[in-house]
């Protein structure tokens, strides 16, 4: 697929983790798949300077700067590197309803560095991941950004918060006489701000709430909201406040309303959406984060690993509703934004979700900058990821045929940068493993 001037460059490039490459990087691609202007330029050139874009053109009207190393991609398809808005790095498919009763939070941080790892190698140089046991999803970022570990660029919530008996409760498993509650469970408007305050005082860069009931969850109702509008606005306001945004898993009507009145950023899942639930999003510009990928792999293997039976049930029950809701909320012009749930499915399978979108009502290019420079405007970070112009940081992946032909070709793409960094090449990981 591309050619071997890599090789002359792979070496200096063989580094760890989150650190940007301080050497000038002439990249060069048959084609650049635009997701900000949507259109797909021929014979791309770019000019990579300490990890960010510096310079931008074609072959002939962008050269490569006096002793830059070039990397030539041939005829690929280059596109900004992907944003996935909803990952949980810190657990597996596999590991069953009972993981965080279970194993340590040290193993569950271990568990990060894996999956940050196959994340990153999948295409998504960047991910938030929603929801960590002892401020575990901190620590990876860190070490990420020190070039200890390779992966996404993460922004984490570290615990979510939300009401005891809840989604966002990990203790719903044990047997009354226990008696324990989540990190995250809170009560009341103070016990929320109080919760945020805690998350902000040890390095979260968003807060997660619960809004409703959720699929694994035990005892815990889909439909039926959690917390109040105050409640809720209390967590936006103290968020906010800090320059933090929110991120609420809602399914049920209710809940999601609730969330969207109370101000949340986003909404993730959005199952059961009515046409005035959509219409009010569309009217307060909530983004919504719609996993319509993973009921696949919940419904084909989600017995063998261990799930519950109430939680297949909840599954079966929901899974159309939320693709028609998806449906209906692009169709209506609201904000979908890719967000995958990744660790309910095995993490670096993000990319299926690209033609499911498509699937379920997206155009190829709706999908693609839902993933890259539409997530990054939920982020709050247009201009900085999800894109490819100067000032972007130089985040990319590649294939070698027209994604926008056959969305399905960014379930496996063949080259990964991030940072000016190259971690795969030819299928092949460049970065050394962990």
């Amino acid at each position: 697929m591309f050619t071997r001037a890599l090789a002359t460059v792979a070496t200096a490039f063989m580094i760890a983790g989150g650190a940007a490459s301080a050497e000038t990087v002439y990249l060069t691609a048959g084609h650049f798949v635009d997701p900000v202007s949507g259109e797909t330029v021929r014979d791309a050139a770019f000019v990579i300077e300490d990890g960010a874009v510096t310079g931008r053109g074609t072959k002939s009207s962008l050269k490569a700067p006096r002793g830059a190393k070039t990397v030539d991609l041939g005829a690929a398809y280059l596109m900004p590197g992907f944003i996935d808005m909803h990952v949980h790095l810190t657990s597996d498919a596999e590991d069953g309803p009972y993981y965080s009763l279970s194993l340590s939070d040290e193993r569950m941080a271990i568990k990060g560095v894996k999956n940050a790892r196959k994340t990153l190698l999948a295409g998504f140089t960047t991910v938030r991941n929603l929801g960590a046991e002892s401020y575990g999803d901190v620590a990876l970022r860190e070490a990420i950004d020190a070039g200890e570990v390779p992966g996404p660029r993460l922004l984490v919530s570290g615990p979510p918060v939300g009401i005891s008996g809840g989604h966002c409760s990990d203790t719903n498993l044990l047997p009354s006489e226990y008696r324990l509650k989540g990190e995250g469970v809170a009560n009341g408007p103070w016990e929320m701000r109080a919760k945020v305050r805690e998350n902000i005082k040890y390095g979260v860069d968003l807060i997660k709430t619960c809004s409703t009931g959720g699929v694994l969850s035990k005892g815990t109702a889909l439909g039926a909201a959690q917390g109040t509008i105050e409640e809720i606005e209390a967590i936006v306001e103290e968020a906010h406040a800090r320059g933090l945004k929110v991120a609420s898993h809602a399914h049920g009507t209710v809940g999601i309303r609730n969330a969207i009145i109370a101000g949340v950023d986003t909404v993730e899942h959005g199952s059961i959406m009515d046409e005035a639930t959509i219409q009010l999003a569309v009217e307060h510009g909530t983004y919504l984060s719609m996993d319509i990928y993973n009921t696949e792999y919940i419904l084909s293997e989600g017995a063998k690993n261990g799930l519950l039976e109430e939680s297949l049930a909840k599954e079966r029950s929901i899974s159309a509703r939320q693709r028609a809701s998806f449906t209906a909320a692009v169709e209506a012009g609201a904000k979908v934004v890719f967000g995958s749930d990744a660790g309910v499915y095995p993490h670096g399978l993000n990319g299926n979700q690209f033609s499911r979108m498509v699937t379920f009502g997206m155009t190829p290019m709706q999908a693609l900058r839902a993933g890259t420079s539409f997530a990054a405007e939920a982020l709050g970070k247009t201009g900085e990821v999800g894109c490819g112009d100067v000032g972007c940081k130089a985040d990319f992946v590649a294939v070698s045929a027209d994604p926008l032909a056959d969305m399905q070709r960014l379930a496996d793409v063949e080259f990964v940068m991030k940072g000016g960094v190259v971690y795969k090449q030819d299928g092949a990981p460049q970065a050394p493993s962990f």
